[in-house]
């Protein structure tokens, strides 16, 4: 019997719905599969991204970061993705690193916070900000609605990044092309990337602050190394004789203006004949002061060639120049939170004058070969034998660095000034050398006594001490014999003073080159300093071509 066609089309229709119901089953199963499939692959990227991030070198960051956030820019189909961090008074928000596809301008590298109090205020509270598009921004949010017409930004997108239970910025992404739904997907890859990047941020920061400790470290370890061969030399070369001598009115003027200005953080600038005890002045002002603990650094800047002078004063890099096969620390660096004497601060050479300034006035210098700013807390204490105001009318010293340096003068006056004193020094001088000869002087002649305070000390205390030395040598007896001090040679005029020794040479050197400064063949190679120093030289010693020194 034939079937009820009835029957038949209820069957077909049946059947339909069951292939329809199987088809949308295999369709959500489908997109299911895309969505896990997509997460699997996204999840992917942000392993593979942060395991690149591990050993990341800092100085590589920025660029992987945002070859990074291109990546996930692409695979998420956002036309800009932006990490923005507050800066530490929360005042600004700072993008860090960004992506932007072709034809996109970059964002904005600093919004003051003050200006976008909405969008601050949801994301220090921890809140998504999503715009699908402008007509979704709230009408408080003024500037925010105004930021986004003028960049032209269709929807927007603003995760919160937290660091250690702060929120410290956002991971923000825009649409230029149209607006957008974030749907709850995008937006739970968009918090897998915030979380990838706290954790990076996070590591970067324990590193950073490792690095700077160990620089610190290393500073600080270098710095205790040259202290104590600093020391070790200064044992050697430091002053038996420790105190200032004399009754006379002006040592008691220098010794009054010495407690004056020990107290402060002041630079002093210290001037006088040769021989006058400047460095001793230098010493009481350091030792009168809160600085004391630390040892008293010195450097005589005619003591070097100008070519050495900087790398002394602030040290170098290893391969500054040639010859410079390892980092060297400067005085500057070891006198952190100490004091600095730089006798004869007339020879600075004038590349080395600017230098000086910068640091008196900012407390900041660079290493030789090196960009990197260093700063260091040193109170500064000069010293001079030649009139700086002369040289400063000749050109030879820099005006602004004079003034800088003459803050608070102390003129230390020659011997020759305060004959009075010259009783007390003697006697002193003999202490001194009776223990270290072991004779006993008991005695001193009036009339050599006499002889004493009557000459004139071009040499001042050091050419008395010398000479006091020299008598102890050749006395027998406890009676000091005492030659007449014109006797000695040692400051007479047959003696050429260093810049006639200097003069001469120069002119020699100049004269086998042809009087060419620069150059594989000049003088200024020969004799190893600058072809400007060598100029400046020139100047300051008045050598002329055809006008040989005597």
């Amino acid at each position: 019997m034939a079937s009820d066609p009835r029957d038949q089309i209820s069957q077909i229709a049946d059947s339909e719905r069951q292939i329809s119901h199987l088809k949308k089953r295999l369709e959500q199963e489908q997109m299911r599969q895309r969505r896990y499939d997509e997460l699997l692959k996204f999840e992917r990227l942000l392993s593979e991204l942060s395991s690149r991030f591990i050993n990341l070198p800092l100085t590589d960051m920025q660029t992987e970061v945002e070859k990074g956030l291109k990546a996930i820019a692409h695979f998420l189909d956002v036309d800009q993705i932006a990490i923005v961090e507050f800066s530490k008074d929360r005042s600004q928000l700072v993008t860090k690193y960004s992506y932007s596809r072709e034809n996109i301008q970059s964002p904005v590298p600093v919004l003051p916070s003050e200006d976008f109090t909405y969008w601050t205020d949801q994301l220090i509270k921890g809140n998504l900000v999503i715009w699908p598009t402008i007509e979704d921004i709230p009408e408080l949010a003024v500037a925010e609605r105004q930021y986004v017409l003028n960049d032209g930004i269709k929807a927007h997108l603003a995760i919160p990044l937290t660091l250690g239970n702060v929120i410290i910025g956002a991971v923000a992404c825009h649409s230029f092309s149209k607006p957008r739904k974030w749907s709850d997907a995008l937006i739970a890859r968009f918090r897998l990337l915030g979380e990838m990047i706290e954790n990076t941020l996070s590591r970067k920061m324990a590193e950073k602050k490792l690095q700077t400790a160990i620089t610190e470290i290393t500073v600080l370890k270098e710095q205790l190394e040259a202290e104590n061969i600093y020391l070790r030399e200064e044992i050697n070369l430091q002053h038996q004789h420790e105190e200032i001598l004399g009754k006379s009115r002006s040592i008691k003027k220098v010794l009054s203006q010495i407690e004056q200005v020990a107290g402060t953080d002041a630079t002093v600038l210290v001037s006088g004949e040769t021989g006058t005890g400047k460095e001793l002045i230098a010493r009481a002002i350091h030792n009168l002061s809160s600085r004391k603990k630390r040892t008293m650094v010195i450097l005589n800047c005619a003591a070097l060639p100008s070519s050495l002078v900087e790398s002394e004063l602030f040290g170098r890099e290893k391969g500054a120049y040639t010859g410079a096969m390892t980092r060297q620390i400067g005085r500057f660096e070891s006198a952190a939170d100490s004091t600095i004497f730089l006798d004869e601060i007339n020879a600075l050479p004038p590349e080395v004058q600017a230098k000086l300034l910068r640091v008196l006035q900012y407390g900041t210098f660079e290493r030789l070969g090196s960009t990197d700013t260093l700063k260091v807390n040193v109170r500064v204490i000069a010293a001079t034998n030649k009139d700086l105001n002369k040289a400063v009318a000749n050109g030879d010293f820099r005006e602004d660095l004079f003034y800088r340096l003459n803050v608070f003068p102390i003129e230390v006056p020659p011997l020759r000034e305060r004959s009075g004193d010259i009783p007390l020094l003697v006697w002193a001088f003999v202490r001194e050398f009776s223990e270290s000869m072991g004779k006993t002087i008991d005695t001193i002649p009036k009339k050599g006594m006499q002889a004493l305070e009557a000459y004139h000390w071009p040499g001042n205390v050091r050419e008395l001490k010398n000479f006091i030395e020299r008598a102890m040598i050749v006395t027998n007896g406890s009676t000091l014999q005492l030659p007449p001090p014109e006797s000695t040679d040692a400051f007479s005029g047959n003696v050429k003073t260093l810049d006639d020794l200097q003069r001469q040479h120069i002119y020699k050197v100049l004269d086998k080159t042809g009087w060419r400064v620069s150059g594989p063949h000049g003088a200024a190679r020969i004799l190893g300093i600058n072809p400007k120093t060598l100029e400046s030289r020139m100047k300051k010693l008045g050598i002329q071509k055809g006008n040989p020194p005597s």
